[in-house]
Parts: C-alpha cells; sequence; structure tokens
C-alpha cells in the first residue's frame, strides 16, 4: 500500500492511496469463506457451495466491499495519525478512474479541504458591549400583572368587559333580520379581546346575559376560514357569507386578578417566605434579573461571534465545501440554493473554527461527570414544570439513557463547552455594561 499527501493549496490537499493484491487478498478470502458458510444453492447443503460458486456471484460485491473498507480505515487512520485538520470529510476525486473487472491494482485520489491557521487572542485589550436589561418599575409592574393574571380566580358577571369571553348562541338572519329557518345554529365563545374589528368589540362590550345582539359575520369574522370554523360552514361557502347574526349571549367569562396578599405570596414561595408587598416586589426584581441571564449572555456572545468572524475574516475552502454540502445534504438542493445559504454556512463555520481554538487554547474540557450533572439538571427542571420532584435513582438512570443516545449526548457536551467558552470570554475580555430598557434589548419599537 502506498499512500501520499500532495498540498494544493494552503487549504486544499490531495490524498492518493495504491492498492496492490497483497493488501486486500487476504481479507477478500475470509469474506468469501464467511459468505460460504452461511450460502444456500440448489443442489448443496447450506456451506457446502463451492467457493468457485460463491466468487462467480458474490466475489465482485465483496472485493468492493473490503476495498471501501480498507480504504476508510486507510483514510481516517492516515488523517489522525499525521494530524491533518479537515473539514467536512474526503472526498472521491470525480477524475479517479478504477476497473474491478480487469485490473489488480488501483490508485484512488480524495480531496481534502483544510482547516485554515489562524490565532484568537482574547485579552483586556478587546472590549466588548455587554447589555444588561433594566429592571425598573415598569417591568416589574408589567411582570406582576402577569402574575395576578395567571393566579387570578373566574367569575361569572354579569356585564361583559372588553377582556371578557362571550359565550353565545349564533343563529342566521335574513335582510329583514329575521331567524332563517334551518339556517346556521352555533353554541361557541367569543373572547372579546380576540376581535380586530374595532365596531364587532364596541357591540360586544357592555352586554349582559340574554342580550341579543345583532352583527354581520365580516364584522365578527376576520377570514373566511374563521368564519368557516366557528359557523360550520364550507369554506367555499364562506367565502362569500355575509348574512347578519343574532348572538344571545348565556354566560359571562372573566378571569379575576389575583389579590397581592399573603395568600398569593405563600401559595408562589411557601407558607412565611413572603410577608409584604415591598418583599414582594424586591423577589421579583431579582427573578428578573435572573430569567434575563440567559438572553444577555446569548446577545453578548452574538456580539463576541460578529465581531471576531469580521476581524479575523478567515478563509475557508469555498469551492470545496460547496461540493462538498452538495454531496451530503440530506434534502436535494439545487447550486442555486447552496450560493444563495452557503455565506451563512461560512460564518457559522468562521465562529465554529474561533470557538475550537478558544477550547484548544484555554485547554477546555467536559467530562462524563459534568456531562451527567447537566443532564440531571436538565431533567430535575422538566419535572419541576410539572411540580414533581423525582428522587435520585429515577433521575440517574434517565440522565445514563439519555447520554447514551449519540445525537442527545452531543447537544449536552457542545451545551457545556459552549458555557465554558462563555466563561473564558467574561473572564480575559473587557466589558463595558450597559443596562438598556427591556424594548431596547428585545429591540422592539414604541
Amino acid at each position: 500500500m502506498n499512500i501520499t499527501k500532495k498540498d494544493i493549496s494552503a487549504l486544499n490537499a490531495e490524498l492518493s492511496i495504491t492498492l496492490a493484491p497483497a493488501d486486500y487478498e487476504t481479507r477478500v478470502t475470509d469474506a468469501i469463506k464467511k459468505v460460504q458458510k452461511q450460502a444456500a444453492m440448489p443442489g448443496f447443503r447450506a456451506g457446502k457451495v463451492p467457493v468457485g460458486l460463491i466468487k462467480k456471484q458474490y466475489g465482485k460485491s465483496i472485493l468492493v466491499d473490503e476495498i471501501n473498507k480498507i480504504l476508510n480505515d486507510t483514510l481516517y487512520n492516515y488523517i489522525n495519525e499525521n494530524k491533518i485538520e479537515i473539514l467536512g470529510n474526503p472526498m472521491p476525486k470525480e477524475d479517479s478512474s478504477v476497473d474491478f473487472d480487469n485490473q489488480t491494482e488501483w490508485t484512488f485520489n480524495y480531496e481534502l479541504g483544510l482547516t485554515p491557521q489562524f490565532d484568537v487572542k482574547l485579552d483586556n485589550s478587546q472590549a466588548f458591549t455587554y447589555n444588561t436589561v433594566k429592571i425598573d418599575e415598569e417591568l416589574i409592574e408589567k411582570y406582576l400583572k402577569d402574575v395576578k393574571r395567571n393566579y387570578g380566580k373566574p367569575s361569572n358577571p354579569e356585564v361583559a368587559e372588553e377582556k371578557d369571553v362571550l359565550y353565545i348562541d349564533i343563529v342566521e338572519l335574513d335582510t329583514d333580520n329575521n331567524i332563517v329557518a334551518g339556517g346556521i345554529f352555533k353554541s361557541t365563545s367569543i373572547g372579546i379581546d380576540r376581535l380586530k374589528n374595532e365596531a364587532a368589540k364596541a357591540k360586544l362590550t357592555g352586554a349582559k346575559k340574554e342580550d341579543k345582539i345583532v352583527i354581520s359575520a365580516n364584522e365578527l369574522y376576520d377570514s373566511a376560514v374563521d368564519k368557516s370554523i366557528s359557523l360550520g360552514i364550507d369554506k367555499e361557502v364562506a367565502e362569500t357569507f355575509n348574512s347578519n347574526l343574532q348572538l344571545t349571549v348565556r354566560n359571562i367569562a372573566r378571569m379575576e386578578d389575583a389579590e397581592l396578599n399573603q395568600e398569593l405570596f405563600d401559595k408562589l414561595y411557601g407558607a412565611g417566605t413572603i410577608t409584604t408587598e415591598a418583599e414582594f416586589r424586591d423577589k421579583i426584581k431579582s427573578e428578573l434579573a435572573l430569567m434575563f441571564t440567559q438572553d444577555t449572555d446569548r446577545k453578548f456572545v452574538e456580539t463576541v461571534e460578529k465581531t471576531l468572524v469580521e476581524k479575523l475574516n478567515i478563509a475557508l475552502p469555498d469551492d470545496f465545501l460547496k461540493r462538498w454540502l452538495l454531496s451530503v445534504n440530506e434534502k436535494p438542493i439545487t447550486k442555486e440554493q447552496l450560493e444563495a445559504e452557503y455565506p451563512s454556512y461560512a460564518r457559522s463555520m468562521q465562529w465554529k473554527l474561533i470557538e475550537n481554538k478558544i477550547i484548544k487554547n484555554n485547554n477546555i474540557a467536559v467530562t462524563a461527570d459534568e456531562a451527567k450533572e447537566e443532564a440531571k439538571m436538565y431533567i430535575r427542571s422538566q419535572f419541576a414544570r410539572y411540580g414533581q420532584a423525582p428522587d435520585e435513582t429515577e433521575v440517574n438512570k434517565i440522565a445514563d439513557s439519555i447520554l447514551q443516545k449519540e445525537q442527545e449526548a452531543q447537544k449536552i457536551f457542545e451545551g457545556l463547552y459552549s458555557k465554558k467558552v462563555l466563561d473564558v470570554l467574561k473572564t480575559n475580555c473587557k466589558l463595558e455594561t450597559k443596562e438598556v430598557s427591556y424594548n431596547e434589548f428585545f429591540g422592539i419599537s414604541n
């Protein structure tokens, strides 16, 4: 066997592997014998089919299969032993000519996309803005409003307000507003604040039980689909249907906001943990700060990523990567689609290379114990969402199960590496902390 590497450029190389009979004959012979033991043909007992017949029927496919195994092992062993850092996977060259019928010695050529050489220096000379959300009274009030609504109690008021739900009977009217015999009759519910038509909202706000309200179908519903679903009519009919409807109010439902009292405090944090509204507001403030930590870190990493990708401007073996992406994409993709999507892929690749360089430069590692602990934390959080607390034996069992699944384990390890890279960025770079409003942080226009 002969292996040679030829550097085409700083980012591209070729590997040539030449195989002679001595490299594959023993493996092919052993594979044929294995097939012979299992083969069954008319006129022969199982396992007693002559080798010549096995070669005639299966010889070429066995040869090709064994050659491919040898090539795969040889390729990756050579790459690993020579510490060649590649992008994507080796690709067979289209100009490789192989004749398994008439040749006994072949040369296989492969293209390699090489990892570019660069370095990442992180120190105080690099400053990044670290935006945090300002926890002001407006944000606290908004959070309080949500808490009171979520822990509120249902009631059935006499008069409807704009956020109430009406339980109604709907009947179809003719042009003189008389009930159409055999026409539409439907019992349903309508949330007033969900209506997009302001005239419809005005007609329903202030309604009382047993009130009869006349309204056109187009006022009540925003689209033909809405009409079709709510009234139980075909979509084609709904497209042109705009008759008046009579709504009879059967009931009014309202969610009354919870009061800020000891009952609510105990329900949220346990008996006696919070005893005053001032303590409750302080608790909310600390919870909000913690809640936005993940968003803050995410935006910080996005800022660092954008800055370093643009600053380093890492060159990639673009032509090779495009061909490789076309060959490995699970869904068919055209060259036009690839050209449109490649810049985004290239930026992601550049950041991944930068992240890997930070990991290498800082000797970052993730242990199996850390991965398991992370999996256990995730499991506990999932149970907590449903108010449950599993015992440690169950948590360990589920964690082991998750880590045995390659994709799930990969997610956990990648997540931990990203967390450790974040810690390095925060420790080594100069952070200019800036407190901004909720709307500014999330890019919400006033």
